[in-house]
């Protein structure tokens, strides 16, 4: 194997993993590494593209360097950052020679990478816990719609499943087609295809309730101290297609 192969990955965390741990047994230092469904390839035409597979006891060794540690391997693997597997890759190589005290070597490049990507999916897991707005459905599921720029679906479910604990609800993540279910104490995450929002009926008095959401948010409302920036930091625009109250802004705006 020469330094210029691109290495293939199935898409999954595991994978993943396994393909970063063969790299780093036999002393590669990839250029790309890149999951099967985004290789461009018209880009990669002329550079040997191989897919590396293995079980191993590698997770666990992972995750013995420290919960941090892992726990910033997978918030960057749940990123939409285009290098994020090289980034997982040299990240995972000095974490491996220096330990635990890997999150404090700054200097490092990809501790100070990997570091910022992982703050910024945390961030917007953050901001989407505010965000989210449940609707409830003919089937007496609560669902709502998200579409995250990081796969931060996880982070929502562990969060709504401690604040809504006696209800069903469903979050469905429209940019990646997964589904969150909760019901009994329990989620799973499931990937959908060709799931259309009208799939979803809404029950009979779900618009009444609507409607009084947001006659409330007109309402509390001061014209005089309306501030368009201070709103748009606050509450991002990209949020807002998803939000009850803010249906007559988006009307708005186009």
């Amino acid at each position: 194997m020469n330094n210029f192969d691109v290495y293939l990955y199935d898409g999954s965390f595991n994978n993943l993993l396994n393909t970063i741990e063969i790299l780093i047994k036999e002393k590669i230092r990839p250029i790309k590494i890149v999951s099967e469904e985004c290789l461009e390839n018209d880009l990669f035409s002329n550079i040997k593209k191989k897919t590396l597979s293995r079980n191993s006891i590698f997770l666990k060794k992972l995750q013995n360097i420290s919960k941090e540690f892992f726990k910033i391997v997978y918030d960057v693997y749940l990123s939409d950052k285009q290098n994020k597997e090289l980034i997982m890759y040299y990240f995972i190589l000095n974490g491996l020679k220096y330990g635990s005290k890997i999150i404090y070597l700054r200097k490092l490049k990809c501790v100070n990478e990997a570091l910022n990507v992982s703050n910024y999916v945390r961030r917007e897991a953050h901001k989407l816990k505010g965000f989210v707005r449940f609707r409830k459905l003919e089937t007496n599921f609560y669902l709502a719609y998200i579409s995250p720029t990081n796969n931060v679906l996880g982070y929502l479910a562990n969060h709504f499943k401690n604040r809504l604990a006696n209800e069903s609800w469903m979050i469905y993540d429209l940019k990646r087609d997964l589904l969150c279910i909760y019901t009994k104490n329990k989620y799973i995450i499931i990937t959908v295809k060709d799931l259309e929002k009208n799939d979803f009926k809404f029950s009979s008095d779900e618009l009444e309730f609507a409607n009084l959401w947001q006659t409330f948010y007109k309402t509390i409302a001061i014209k005089e101290r309306k501030n368009e920036r201070c709103r748009m930091n606050m509450m991002p625009k990209k949020y807002w297609p998803y939000m009850i109250e803010m249906s007559d802004e988006i009307e708005k705006s186009y």
